[in-house]
């Protein structure tokens, strides 16, 4: 009986120290558990390397669809997408999808592999101003002609966007090219005339609302509409409808009436099962703004091209990949006006005002990083936490990329074929 007696006394005894020493251990803390996922990742013009290339590596590997979400105009993510290309181009890459549209990527197609490439695309931006979006930027370029350098002779750009405000005059020269009948000729004619002068003013007073996209009348509009109905043909139907279309799109942003982004959303994604038709086994590696990718519903309540892309690759039983991709400080670029130089701003996501989710990510980074290194967190194993706890941020990233990666800093890059402001 003695016996039993010490026995019990000290299994509880144990029972308490167990559940004393349970009752101490605190949960992980989020920066913890962000530190536990993530590595340092070295990016350099010979390619990744750190522990975080090896989670890049196996990642992009598995996937045929590999979306970067990105800050745009930067030097430092353009970077990182060459060397993301190098990864895939062994296993097949068809083409870089960009948020540019489906003309102007036919722009820079034509121009991808001239040993004289960025002359020519500077040519052609001072010839176009405001033609196209990104792919004007030095740095884009480089990355794509890099990208058709490593990825054989049959990659391409396939452009899903709406054309660029200034993208009016050169939609109007294709379809003088494409040989329109006589009352259609005339009509563009008349408005190609228009759109020189509207370029002219926009040129001088560097606002994008002197430009012909969003200067012209409906009726004018129509009336041509008519004319290239009737004797304009296919091609000059097709990039009519495509001038509309962008028109539409810009008009409903100005307004903040009838769901812009929706709209713009639903035309990638009409446009890109277009390609999927010419080329259904594609394996694409995708560039778009970050808010673009995610999978589900994305900050702006919309399912945009990330998800699209998600879901079609769930329903073909392969794998996409989403990477979100931006810094943490540095120097930002942004549109300055018509035919004009990007205008820059110093930025800080992780104080003040700008602070953002990069914040944490540089939080969780050990104290021993080497400080050009960046950070990546593989997301996907933080999706069985409580994500109920996190901040609406950090809910919808975990939920809508697979891994995020943070630059330390950024800096801006510059676009080509700029005219001089007054």
């Amino acid at each position: 009986m003695k016996l039993k007696s010490i026995a019990a006394a000290l299994a509880l005894a144990t029972l308490c120290a167990a559940s004393a020493q349970a009752q101490t251990v605190a949960p992980l803390s989020f920066t913890d558990r962000l530190a536990q996922a993530g590595s340092p990742l070295t990016v350099r013009p010979e390619g990744f390397s750190g522990a975080g290339a090896a989670t890049l590596s196996e990642a992009i590997g598995a996937s045929r669809y590999v979306l970067i979400g990105e800050s745009h105009h930067s030097r430092e993510i353009p970077a990182f997408t060459t060397n993301v290309c190098r990864l895939m181009a062994p296993g097949g890459l068809t083409a870089m999808v960009v948020e540019i549209g489906p003309e102007a990527a036919g722009a820079v197609n034509a121009r991808l592999r001239a040993p004289n490439r960025e002359q020519q695309i500077s040519d052609f931006m001072r010839s176009h101003p405001d033609a196209m979006a990104f792919l004007n930027g030095r740095d884009e370029g480089q990355t794509a002609a890099d990208c058709a350098g490593v990825a054989g002779p049959d990659f391409k750009l396939w452009g899903l966007d709406q054309e660029f405000l200034g993208s009016s005059g050169y939609l109007l020269e294709q379809m003088l090219a494409a040989g329109p009948g006589p009352l259609a000729r005339a009509q563009i004619e008349a408005l190609a005339e228009q759109e020189r002068t509207a370029m002219q003013a926009a040129l001088i007073s560097g606002s994008p609302f002197d430009l012909f996209l969003l200067k012209a009348t409906d009726a004018t509009l129509d009336q041509a509409a008519t004319a290239i109905d009737q004797d304009g043909g296919d091609r000059a139907k097709a990039l009519f409808a495509a001038l509309r279309e962008t028109r539409a799109i810009y008009q409903a942003s100005q307004s903040r009436r009838g769901d812009p982004n929706g709209r713009r959303a639903r035309l990638m994604k009409r446009t890109l099962v277009t390609q999927f038709a010419e080329a259904p086994q594609a394996r694409l590696l995708m560039k778009f703004g970050a808010y673009h990718l995610y999978k589900g519903y994305n900050p702006l309540g919309q399912r945009d091209l990330g998800n699209f892309v998600a879901e079609r690759a769930d329903g073909e039983g392969v794998k996409s990949l989403h990477i979100v991709v931006t810094g943490a400080r540095g120097v930002q670029a942004g549109y300055n006006g018509v035919g004009r130089q990007v205008a820059v701003h110093d930025f800080d996501a992780t104080t003040g005002k700008d602070s953002d989710w990069s914040k944490d990510v540089m939080l969780a980074r050990p104290s021993n990083t080497p400080p050009g290194d960046w950070f990546l967190v593989d997301l996907r194993p933080l999706r069985s936490a409580d994500l109920e706890a996190l901040t609406p941020e950090w809910r919808a990233l975990i939920r809508g990329y697979d891994l995020a990666v943070v630059a330390p800093e950024l800096s801006a890059s510059t676009v080509l074929g700029v005219h001089a402001a007054p």
